[in-house]
């Protein structure tokens, strides 16, 4: 197969069966990329004389021009092509821009999605127009299931989606049946009817009188199905306004069977979470709920797998739950002492039907403060753990770190956490006050309870990546890592009405804490962040210029009325809420920071809204007003940075500015 070549712009292969392959492929006759013409052939014209409400996020990397069309279609185009382990190759349906494609439980069909024109230069490819075809394995087109139009128009509340048919995909339980979800809202959120969601299944090649069958009406926004069998599915909706999630039982195959609900809850709310079912593999490779069975019980029971949130840390946790009665009792649990241990999976069973709960293992994950992850095979009944992974501590010199999960309140009473961080050795009778390094993430909550909740283990592992905070431990910096920046917006009230002063409040609250500890120095305490957490840190020196003597602020948006049609989690524009949107914007208070401020950015940042012009302007103005500042632009880097190249200046550049501004 020489002379074939795997095309990985988008999927670029699944497995039919044992032996067979379907790959998307380079057409042999591609030929080279079409060469951008010297001289523009005609003005590039965007219209909307028909008056359309078109709103959306800012998004990046659009198409720009024809140019960028062709040169989109020239790459993005595929030959899809069955590959047996015996060198055959057969070519699958024509060329075409294959986004995505999933072969039935049985290896007998494949559902392809292709994208085609009229393309868009306002939305990402995943909203161009989409055409959904069942082909059998063989080569033979089944049927065109849908070919959505282009997608300009959705709306940018969230919970809002594309219309018509969308999460095409396999029933799990079934060799070769499909499920679909339609929305009856047009797709707005903002639109109350009821149902909002319809989920529906039908055969692949469905006889002439075999229409679609209604699974499910619901009044949320559908997100998603776990399978087990014909008699049981877990169906998820959730509604992201009140932050209510529900989850149904429900019996595919049986009309007479009611659906209901098993759990209703706020999914800002950890202490309540449930967990998830525990999954298997069928011997066609497919995820299914692992049914339990009780010695001398019929009753039908399943593994909920949880993160176990409590006010003392996560302690994860394995239920056995009484599909029918929606009872649970705890079989497993994590240590409470020294040792943070999670579920990873089930130890597959040899034979295909419900597992006897005695005899029952599990692969699970144990670490502690100081020792990293390990994995191992466990009996539920006996407890006997055989380690089956021997990995090295991946950073020795820092093995001796100090880790301490912190609590403290603001001043209006919302509980708040942390993870403080000493370097290896700390003394507090020899050391005294070291300078500190906070880095941060807001984050948004409809409630002050949910937002004082703990969601972490104090015995977890700490994992440090390529430009952590962490490596300045190494430095000999104190890190208050992840303290929580909570902005609530409870009842009728929107959170970000009050984003300054909540910011504000829990710096000061976080601040204050260590100052207290007496492991801070006040005087040199930096603030740092990572996209919003860069947009919390501008804004920190702008507001609270007290608490802190510099700042890092990585690939940033900092002027909130370039991102009009909604950010994080705003989705009232910004002529529906311009005083929010300027308040929030450290851009617009650029003339009050004063405190040293570094600024990095990627050259080719695609996230949507933070532009890399927003850390460009936000420098010129800062310079303009004379404040310290530095202005850092990644060649190649997108929203996070990845080059060893990048990765190693991203840390001199941050070290640097620490040891020259807050020591």
């Amino acid at each position: 197969m020489d002379h074939i070549y795997v095309n990985a712009v988008y999927d670029n292969y699944i497995w039919i069966d044992d032996s067979t392959l379907l790959v998307s492929t380079i057409p042999t006759a591609r030929g080279a990329p079409p060469a951008k013409p010297w001289v523009p052939p005609a003005p590039k014209i965007e219209s909307n004389e028909q008056g359309s409400i078109s709103q959306a996020r800012t998004f990046q990397d659009l198409l720009k021009d024809e140019h960028d069309v062709k040169l989109f279609e020239h790459y993005a185009t595929s030959q899809l092509m069955l590959a047996s382990l015996d060198g055959k190759v057969q070519e699958m349906g024509p060329p075409g821009i294959y986004q995505s494609f999933e072969s039935s439980p049985d290896g007998k069909y494949v559902i392809l999605t292709s994208f085609h024109r009229p393309y868009s230069f306002s939305v990402p490819c995943w909203r161009f127009p989409s055409k959904v075809e069942l082909w059998t394995c063989g080569g033979r087109l089944v049927r065109e299931l849908c070919d959505l139009p282009l997608a300009e128009d959705m709306p940018v509340a969230f919970g809002s989606v594309r219309k018509g048919m969308r999460c095409i995909s396999w029933r799990a339980d079934k060799p070769s049946t499909l499920y679909w979800v339609e929305t009856q809202d047009g797709g707005d959120a903002r639109k109350e009817v009821s149902p909002r969601d319809i989920i529906y299944s039908q055969p692949a090649e469905p006889l002439e009188a075999d229409a679609p069958v209604v699974l499910l009406k619901l009044d949320f926004r559908y997100s998603g199905v776990s399978w087990c069998d014909e008699s049981l599915a877990l169906v998820y909706e959730a509604w992201h306004r009140t932050r209510r999630s529900r989850t149904w039982v429900i019996s595919p195959e049986s009309r007479d069977v009611s659906p209901r609900i098993l759990f209703d809850r706020s999914s800002e709310d950890v202490y309540s979470d449930p967990g998830r079912p525990m999954m298997l593999s069928t011997r066609a490779g497919a995820q299914v709920v692992a049914k339990v069975k009780k010695e001398n019980d019929d009753r039908a029971y399943i593994l909920l797998n949880g993160f176990g949130a409590t006010p003392e840390g996560n302690v994860p946790f394995l239920d056995l739950l009484d599909i029918h009665a929606g009872t649970a009792k705890r079989v497993w649990e994590s240590s409470r002492q020294k040792y943070y241990e999670t579920v990873v999976a089930l130890v597959p069973h040899q034979n295909e039907g419900d597992i006897c709960i005695d005899q029952l293992k599990i692969i699970m994950s144990r670490e502690s403060n100081t020792e990293n992850t390990q994995y191992y095979v466990t009996g539920l009944s006996d407890r006997k753990a055989s380690q089956i992974t021997h990995f090295p501590h991946p950073y020795p010199q820092l093995k001796s770190v100090q880790k301490e999960m912190i609590r403290y309140r603001r001043k209006d009473g919302v509980q708040l956490t942390a993870t403080l961080y000493l370097p290896p050795g700390y003394n507090p009778l020899t050391d005294g006050r070291l300078p500190c390094l906070m880095w941060s993430y807001p984050e948004e909550f409809n409630s002050r309870n949910a937002a004082g909740q703990m969601r972490e283990s104090p015995n977890e592992f700490s994992g440090i990546g390529p430009t952590s905070p962490l490596l300045w431990l190494a430095r000999r910096f104190v890190v208050l890592y992840n303290p929580t920046i909570p902005i609530i917006g409870e009842g009728n009230e929107d959170a970000n009405d009050r984003f300054v002063e909540q910011l504000v409040a829990s710096a000061e609250a976080a601040v204050q804490e260590i100052v207290r500890r007496g492991v801070a120095d006040p005087e040199n305490i930096a603030v740092g962040g990572h996209s919003y957490g860069a947009f919390m840190a501008a804004n920190l020196l702008a507001h609270a210029p007290h608490l802190f003597c510099c700042g890092i602020a990585r690939s940033g948006a900092y002027n909130r009325t370039l991102t009009p049609f909604g950010f994080q989690n705003e989705e009232r524009t910004l002529w529906e809420a311009m005083d929010t949107y300027v308040k929030m914007s450290p851009f617009m208070s650029a003339d009050r920071i004063e405190k040293p401020l570094l600024l990095m950015h990627g050259e080719e940042d695609n996230n949507a809204g933070t532009l890399t012009m927003q850390s460009e302007r936000l420098y010129k103005v800062l310079k303009g007003h004379g404040a310290v500042c530095r202005l850092v632009l990644l060649p190649l880097e997108s929203h996070c940075y990845c080059a060893r190249e990048s990765v190693m200046h991203v840390l001199w550049e941050t070290d640097t500015w620490l040891q020259k501004y807050c020591i």
